[in-house]
């Protein structure tokens, strides 16, 4: 239920709002061009889509696309009210604030990728944000266009500086160049990054159940053993034609532990890499 709800708008479209909330609650982000950017005041909140779901705690924050439908915040069944500041993305609007040039953060990322949505840890700048939109809201009367502009270039300027920036581009460049790619297509371009099981779910946008049914029944096998396989083919493969360091050779696999890769390589084909290359030299 919502106890308290203040907003301010640019150019005619909402763009910060803040709600407090008394559980129980749940909002459905309506279908649209737009991205938001939720910031956890106070209390915890869970996002859940058709396929997907996370816990949000306090001081923590959410950014997601509402480009496909199913997605929605509620309570965590928790006594405890919350209080939620959202920023929100109008390709429109931005396109109108930045005439010249879109920020590099909105265009095509180079990843195939479906993701939607990223939880973003508790980063100082971003909190200390966060409280200068507080005193607006304490303040309305403070508040106009050219305030809320530069607010605007604030948030994307600080979203683009965190540690998560790359996946923050793929979704928001979304906005402006939304594009969809097939299960396949996403585990093929990832195949060799060095990503696990639960990252490629979350490119594809679903859950790690999910992804792993639907990966067996794509592919009849279970998502580690076929990546770890292939991995190993492009090793052996690489192996043999290149003079590359094995350390190399098993880092650009997808492999981030020598030792493993070794190991894996060995089970796999009864050698070591190093012998296994001398063989092939040999013959």
């Amino acid at each position: 239920m919502v106890t308290d709800y203040k907003k301010f708008d640019l150019f005619g479209k909402t763009f910060i709002q803040k709600v407090d909330l008394k559980p129980p609650f749940e909002f459905a982000f309506p279908v649209a061009e737009q991205a938001c950017f939720l910031y956890m005041l106070k209390g915890e909140m869970e996002y859940q889509s058709a396929d997907d779901q996370l816990k949000i705690p306090t001081h923590h924050s959410l950014l997601l696309n509402c480009i496909n439908s199913g997605k929605q915040i509620h309570d965590t069944g928790s006594d405890s009210e919350g209080e939620i500041v959202i920023v929100t993305f109008h390709p429109d609007i931005l396109k109108k604030v930045y005439d010249k040039e879109i920020p590099l953060i909105f265009k095509p990322a180079n990843r195939v990728t479906n993701q939607s949505r990223k939880a973003i840890n508790n980063d100082f700048l971003i909190h200390k944000y966060i409280e200068g939109l507080l005193f607006y809201f304490e303040n309305p009367s403070l508040v106009n266009d050219e305030i809320l502009v530069l607010k605007l270039k604030e948030i994307i300027l600080l979203l683009s500086q965190t540690q998560d920036a790359e996946t923050i581009q793929v979704i928001l460049s979304q906005l402006f160049s939304p594009a969809t790619y097939t299960f396949k297509q996403i585990i093929e371009a990832n195949l060799f990054e060095q990503v696990g099981v639960e990252d490629l779910a979350q490119k594809a946008n679903l859950s790690v159940s999910s992804f792993k049914r639907e990966f067996k029944k794509l592919y009849d096998d279970s998502p580690a053993n076929y990546i770890r396989t292939k991995r190993l083919e492009r090793a052996a493969e690489l192996l043999s034609v290149s003079n590359e360091r094995i350390t190399d050779i098993a880092f650009d696999c997808g492999f981030n532990d020598l030792a493993n890769f070794t190991k894996s390589f060995h089970d796999r084909y009864n050698v070591s890499p190093s012998n296994f290359r001398l063989k092939i030299k040999e013959g």
